[in-house]
Parts: C-alpha cells; sequence; structure tokens
C-alpha cells in the first residue's frame, strides 16, 4: 500500500483551486495580467514538490522544496492583493490563504528537519 504525502497531495489540491480560481479571474473579472503570476507560482508549489521526491540527494532535495517555499510565499501576496483590490470575495480569499498558510507551514516544517539531517 502506498504510504500518503500529506505535501504532495495538498499542493496538488491546492493547485486546482488555484487553476479554478484562474478561470473566474479571467472568463468573469476579465483579470488577464496580474492573473497569471498568481497561477505560475501556485502551481509551481506542487511542481516544486514532485521535483522533490525525485530529488536525487538531500540538497537537490532542500532547493526543490526551498523554491516550492518560495512560490507558495508568493502566491499568499497575490491572494491577499487580490483580496484587497475586491477581485475576490474576502470569504474566499480567507480559505485559499488557510490553504496557503498550512502549505508554507509543512514545507517549513520539512525544510528545517531535512537541514537538521544534514548538518
Amino acid at each position: 500500500m502506498k504510504r500518503e504525502n500529506v505535501i504532495q497531495e495538498k499542493s496538488y489540491a491546492f493547485a486546482i483551486r488555484i487553476v479554478r480560481l484562474y478561470k473566474y479571474l479571467v472568463d468573469d473579472k476579465h483579470e488577464y495580467a496580474l492573473s497569471r503570476q498568481l497561477v505560475k507560482c501556485g502551481t509551481s508549489i506542487g511542481a516544486n514538490v514532485e521535483e522533490a521526491l525525485g530529488a536525487q540527494s538531500d540538497r537537490d532535495f532542500i532547493a526543490k522544496m526551498s523554491i516550492s517555499y518560495k512560490e507558495a510565499r508568493e502566491t499568499h501576496y497575490w491572494l491577499r492583493l487580490f483580496r484587497d483590490t475586491d477581485f475576490i470575495e474576502v470569504k474566499h480569499a480567507a480559505s485559499m490563504l488557510q490553504d496557503c498558510d498550512e502549505i508554507l507551514r509543512i514545507l517549513s516544517s520539512i525544510l528545517t528537519t531535512m537541514k537538521e539531517k544534514i548538518n
């Protein structure tokens, strides 16, 4: 039986939410420029987690997870911006930001553990 990977599952589910939000921003709000930034960084979190899972070394793993962390920080920024400029409802933004915060906490924990392991 395959073992559950929490960050892999959560980052993928989050990417789906990001893509749906992007479609809403483009189709309903006709916002094209800023939403591209959001979809790039929001989907990059999970893509880099996947790359990390195939890492060739602990240092390679840390590098990819670090990129995921940075992309999650950027995603957090864009979500706040869309909320504060009334492109998305506060309630919806709060849910997305909560998921993003959870991903950031998990990634931070993974990075801390791995850095301690190699030192």
